[in-house]
């Protein structure tokens, strides 16, 4: 997608892969749904970024009792004191991913006993006006469709770089390099 595509159409719904060279520690190697796009920002929670904790561990009340085995991830750098629940699921019909944030825990209840997929995040990941469009711009971000297995988190650890080697064979090299090149 080129940057004045951008502008004209919303991100949506669709993912963002941060560029190999983004070292910035919130930031790199994560994989984001943008729930958010306009002319106005955008907001997204970042996938793959599990706290090690569940709402069990940091929140006793009643009302998450049925929501406490439920996975702990850090959504992104902004708003960190609070957490938010989100679904996620895959529509076979049209083979799309579904999600919906900013639930309550009654909502996330509910959507739980549905079949979809809860996640609790810690902060969000957002963008003012034309920041994301800029951002893109200066191939900080990859831009990517959904696949249903974002959905999994056994091996979340490494879906930047599953998704990352799809898109070309430089990708896939860059995608398999350690941590410290140095140690190559």
């Amino acid at each position: 997608m080129f940057p004045e595509e951008i502008s004209q159409s919303s991100l949506k719904g669709r993912l963002i892969l941060a560029d190999p060279s983004l070292i910035e520690p919130t930031f790199r190697h994560s994989v984001l749904l943008l729930t958010e796009h306009s002319t106005d920002g955008a907001l997204g929670y970042i996938l793959n970024r599990p706290l090690g904790k569940s709402v069990g561990d940091l929140l006793c009340d009643s009302d998450f009792e049925n929501l406490a085995d439920i996975p702990v991830y850090i959504g992104g750098p902004v708003s960190t004191e609070h957490l938010t629940f989100g679904s996620l699921g895959w529509s076979e019909s049209d083979n799309s991913l579904q999600f919906s944030t900013h639930l309550s825990a009654p909502q996330a209840v509910a959507y739980r006993s549905e079949g979809f997929s809860v996640r609790a995040f810690v902060g969000y990941s957002g963008w003012g006006e034309g920041q994301l469009e800029s951002e893109l711009e200066q191939n900080t971000w990859i831009i990517r469709q959904p696949e249903k297995r974002v959905l999994e988190t056994e091996e979340l650890e490494t879906l930047w770089n599953r998704l990352l080697r799809e898109l070309s064979p430089w990708h896939a090299l860059v995608a398999d390099e350690p941590e410290d090149i140095s140690l190559n």
